[in-house]
């Protein structure tokens, strides 16, 4: 799967389970050592937990390896995701107003995804 492909899907993965203003930029002009960027806010660590266990099923399925494991705490406000070209980050609304990645980045073009979609059972 290309790297468009892996994050555009996550991001749609991400949107379907609830997670607010979910994100995709293409880093790949401004940064050398990754494509893309999906960004997502999470309403609590059991919606982070929620969130990674849906990312990581997906990434089974597609046989994605990631190149770290994180573990979601009670207190976490950052998840990150390193799929190689694709960096996932889920954040809680206070870490993501703080980091402000979308400023850091402000070059590089952005898509929001929405799922509109009916959910799965």
């Amino acid at each position: 799967m290309d790297s468009k492909a892996f994050a555009y899907q996550s991001a749609e993965i991400l949107a379907r389970h609830n997670a607010l203003d979910v994100l995709v930029m293409d880093i790949h002009d401004t940064a050398g050592w990754a494509d893309y960027f999906v960004i997502a806010t999470s309403t609590s660590a059991a919606h982070m937990r929620g969130l990674e266990r849906h990312l990581e099923e997906f990434f089974a399925n597609a046989e994605i390896a990631l190149l770290n494991k994180p573990e979601v705490t009670d207190d976490q406000s950052w998840l990150l995701l390193d799929g190689g070209n694709v960096i996932i980050h889920i954040m809680t609304n206070e870490a993501r107003a703080f980091y402000d990645l979308e400023s850091l980045w402000f070059n590089a073009p952005r898509f929001s995804v929405t799922f509109n979609g009916k959910k799965e059972s």
